[in-house]
């Protein structure tokens, strides 16, 4: 889904800022993101552009900005600092609120991520953080700027190297990063979700470890494994956005043409409907929500179970709630019941037990592992008993499938 892209301006403290709202292609958006890059960067950075439109092919709304003195954005970088960082995610927040929906999801890569941590307080609508590769404070800046930070406090201020590029700061920024405590992120009362890789050199993994501790519950750690902390790999940055939505699904309104799905489903009933243009899906019943999907290799975003998987996860659970049933009704032994399934393609010439020697047959192939103090003539009598299991004399049965239209 390439969804639309608009260029928008807002004012921070008098400043004119310069962002990038992307929507999906949808009758309605369900939740609005809020995204921070990390320091010196820009909303065009690759990480930050990656994962704001994979979060749009996932049903969000995401809203990337340049902060005050960089990319498009107005204002002398040298007279930013970390609290002005925060001032220009709320003016963004209230921006969203006043011209669409204020921002449910905020998302901050490195210095962001500290950045959404504080700014979170302000922006009472946001129900869910996520943090990329984050400091557990603005003053890990310092050590960025290593032998340049004496300079800055001597002479009031300097120009230093930063990512290969010339910044002038001066002294208030350094004073500023300083003043910074931790206190609000254990005031958060949101969810948070921490992502780091273990191999980050910039901003070490013990900072997501001192953000995690400091965080009440709800929290969540994800290891982003060999990802650098740029995310330089699109295949990083597409798993943070597919980690990101799937976990902010629990906390935000569903990504769904529909509000009311859920309630519209009666016992007995299945709706699906689409939570983006690839393979992702919402899965309603009466009492229940899921998602489905396809897995990344074949162009899905791998946020639940593929159909097959669905279709062996209702054979398997039937399989061994049948067996249970049976087992306590009959008063035997039966510790624990495993199913393993899995589902190929067979050349009918190569199937025993197939009729027609031409073409293909779907097979699937059912393990069962019955543990507990059982003679022979129980396991066997399980074991037929399984075959009496509901969804396993459905799919024996050859059903009809009758498709109508809907209104």
């Amino acid at each position: 889904m390439a969804g639309k892209r608009s260029r928008i301006e807002f004012e921070s403290k008098g400043i004119k800022l310069a962002g990038l709202l992307e929507t999906p292609d949808a009758n309605s958006v369900g939740a609005y993101a809020l995204f921070a890059h990390c320091f010196t960067c820009g909303k065009d950075i690759a990480a930050a552009s990656r994962i704001s439109r994979a979060l749009v092919a996932l049903g969000y709304a995401v809203l990337r900005f340049d902060f005050t003195g960089l990319g498009n954005s107005d204002g002398d970088f040298s007279n930013t600092n970390f609290s002005s960082n925060v001032d220009d995610l709320v003016a963004a927040a209230d921006f969203l609120r006043e011209q669409y929906q204020a921002p449910k999801l905020l998302i901050g890569h490195s210095l962001g991520g500290a950045a959404v941590l504080k700014a979170a307080e302000s922006i009472p609508e946001a129900v869910a953080i996520a943090t990329i590769g984050a400091p557990f404070s603005a003053q890990h800046v310092s050590k960025q700027l290593g032998a340049d930070l004496d300079k800055i406090t001597a002479q009031g201020e300097a120009e230093v190297d930063l990512a290969g590029r010339k910044f002038k700061m001066k002294k208030q920024f350094v004073d500023d990063i300083r003043s910074q405590t931790p206190e609000h992120i254990s005031k958060l009362r949101k969810a948070l979700l921490i992502l780091h890789s273990p191999v980050d050199d910039i901003v070490f993994i013990a900072e997501a470890e001192k953000i995690y501790r400091e965080a009440l519950h709800p929290k969540s750690f994800i290891s982003l494994d060999t990802a650098d902390h740029l995310l330089t790999r699109k295949e990083d940055s597409e798993y943070v956005a597919a980690c990101i939505s799937a976990w902010a699904s629990r906390f935000l309104p569903r990504q769904s043409a529909t509000s009311d799905s859920e309630s519209d489903v009666v016992g007995g009933q299945v709706r699906v409907e689409e939570k983006n243009q690839h393979f992702s899906r919402n899965v309603f019943t009466d009492s229940h929500f899921w998602i489905a999907d396809e897995p990344l290799k074949v162009g899905g975003h791998d946020l639940g179970p593929d159909p097959y998987e669905h279709l062996l996860a209702a054979l398997g659970t039937c399989t061994s709630m049948t067996l249970r049933m049976y087992a306590n009704h009959k008063k035997i032994a039966l510790d624990d019941v495993v199913v393993e399934l899995s589902h190929q393609r067979q050349h009918r010439s190569d199937c025993e037990n197939c009729e027609q020697p031409k073409g293909f047959i779907d097979v699937l192939e059912r393990k069962i592992t019955l543990k507990g103090d059982l003679t022979k003539a129980e396991k066997q009598r399980l074991l037929e008993i399984a075959d009496r299991c509901p969804v396993h004399k459905t799919l024996e049965n050859n059903p009809r499938i009758v498709t109508v239209a809907g209104a």
